[in-house]
């Protein structure tokens, strides 16, 4: 009886967790939040005819033609409950610190985009934003990407197809198959082949990229334990920096570094 009942509750969690995985993995937020007027808003559509859209800070915000073989462009993507428009302030700071020019894509279905976030379609979303990026610079521009949670997967995967000059990691997850065993079961760590629809093996694709990682994570992170982070950067091909920042926790790693969490990366840019 107690077997029933046993095999009844992880059939029924295997179910769950093979119908809503992407409603856990893409939770967009509601914001009709503006533009910063700092920000340019550059409409662009991927492979598939997804509209998109991305906000440009920087030197090339005003004028695309300001780019040159030295210039910088960091492609940065944001975390899952996160939209583009929250992450400006970021870009900013960044751009003013570098003299980079930051993008920021927006992901299908966030921030008032169309469209439902998949695995797939973050992949085209990601190849749809460099496109956009080296149509405004060039094909000798410099190229960083910057990836924080679920962005930090999106820029990995990025990277195995198009290698950047480096690519820095905020709060990564070493697989999708990890978090559904830390937050669920660990059954689901070797079911997840047979049920999970999302991959997103950062651990494993860090170990074949031929360019610099850098990683940053909070010891106070409750989304994506730090132990991921550790991880992922022990299968570092070509390590750069680890920070652990002592108090952070998932999205205030800036704020609480400060000068140090600034320092790292710019460090990492140069």
């Amino acid at each position: 009886m107690m077997l029933g009942v046993l095999l009844g509750v992880v059939a029924l969690l295997l179910i769950v967790a093979w119908w809503a995985q992407e409603r856990i993995a893409y939770q967009p937020p509601r914001s009709d939040e503006p533009v910063p007027s700092f920000a340019d808003r550059v409409a662009y559509t991927a492979e598939d005819g997804q509209p998109l859209f991305a906000l440009v800070i920087g030197p090339q915000a005003a004028s695309p033609a300001r780019a040159g073989a030295r210039s910088l462009v960091v492609l940065a993507f944001h975390g899952n409950a996160d939209l583009a428009v929250w992450l400006a302030p970021w870009g900013a700071e960044l751009a003013r610190r570098t003299g980079a020019t930051v993008v920021i894509p927006e992901y299908r279905g966030y921030g008032g985009a169309p469209g439902r976030p998949t695995a797939e379609g973050l992949r085209r979303d990601a190849r749809a934003a460099l496109a956009l990026m080296r149509s405004r610079s060039g094909p000798d521009v410099r190229v960083a990407y910057y990836g924080h949670s679920l962005g930090s997967a999106v820029a990995t995967e990025l990277a195995s197809e198009s290698p950047p000059v480096v690519l820095v990691l905020e709060s990564p997850f070493t697989s999708a198959r990890d978090m559904a065993a830390a937050f669920g079961t660990p059954l689901l760590k070797w079911l997840w082949p047979v049920i999970g629809r999302i991959s997103y093996d950062t651990e494993a694709r860090v170990r074949q990229l031929d360019v610099p990682v850098w990683i940053a994570h909070g010891d106070r992170d409750f989304v994506v334990p730090t132990r991921f982070g550790r991880a992922v950067f022990a299968a570092v091909r070509r390590p750069g920096e680890l920070l652990i920042i002592p108090g952070a926790g998932h999205n205030d790693l800036a704020q609480s570094g400060g000068a140090a969490y600034w320092d790292w990366i710019e460090r990492a840019l140069r």
